[in-house]
């Protein structure tokens, strides 16, 4: 499995504090099956904006180092999404943002409250500009859970939609797990990540989910969610039409 949305790097946000907590994250990854992450701190963040690039790539590398790279590791960031993202994102590939392994896929966070600009909008743009919106947790999402009409539309004009496992399996309240099961049913999600943020609450942990998902939807569509679209993402090719959602 390819994890594509985990806290790992120390110190920079509400993931692990120390390095060897983050290397503790990576050992329980590995024995969950998971063989590459994407390590995904917080930019843009009203409380993170981790705004240094140099820096995160430099802890990043201590990070590598120190876990033997097992699992493999790449560096991306979950972005916050606000009025000026479209400014940041035209900056690339200069600038501060990091996109997922360094891919044309941007993991993009939206605030629990709808303020910035529309999504239909930002979704657009971004496509036109050759990127691929990856949605983090929109289960998690207040007022896009309310308005599933929404969330289709932006599935439409081309954003895709990351899961939390946490989120399938129950762990984070019966809300999310009810919105993840409508979007897979809808064959609406592209993705099932972690979003690890600690080695023992929420650790990156995707097993679970791919049982579950096996269980109700298949085990074909529980490998496109864990192993076949995020090898896309990490390869920086499209998915299939077929994996598309």
């Amino acid at each position: 499995m390819i994890d594509l949305h985990a806290h790992l790097l120390p110190g920079v946000d509400d993931g692990p504090e120390t390095l060897e907590e983050a290397v503790e994250m990576c050992r329980a990854a590995a024995q969950d099956g998971i063989e590459a992450i994407v390590v995904t701190p917080h930019q843009r963040h009203g409380f993170w904006p981790n705004a240094d690039r140099k820096a995160l790539e430099a802890l990043f590398e201590e990070l590598r180092a120190a876990s033997g790279e097992k699992p493999a590791l790449a560096l991306g960031a979950e972005i916050r999404v606000d009025s000026e993202l479209l400014h940041d994102v035209d900056l690339l590939p200069g600038g501060d943002l990091l996109s997922l392994a360094g891919s044309r896929y941007l993991l993009l966070e939206f605030a629990s409250i709808p303020i910035g600009p529309d999504p239909r909008h930002m979704a657009h743009e971004l496509m036109v500009a050759g990127w691929y919106p990856v949605l983090a947790h929109p289960e998690r999402i207040p007022w896009l859970v309310d308005d599933p009409a929404l969330i289709s539309e932006l599935v439409e004009r081309g954003a895709l939609l990351q899961l939390t496992a946490g989120s399938v399996i129950g762990e984070l309240g019966r809300g999310p797990q009810e919105c993840s099961f409508l979007l897979l049913d809808e064959g609406l999600a592209h993705f099932v990540a972690s979003d690890a943020h600690d080695a023992h609450i929420r650790p990156p942990r995707l097993s679970e989910a791919f049982r579950a998902i096996a269980e109700r939807w298949g085990e074909g569509r529980a490998r496109e969610l864990t192993e076949e679209n995020p090898r896309a993402v990490l390869e920086n090719r499209p998915l299939s039409r077929h994996n598309a959602g």
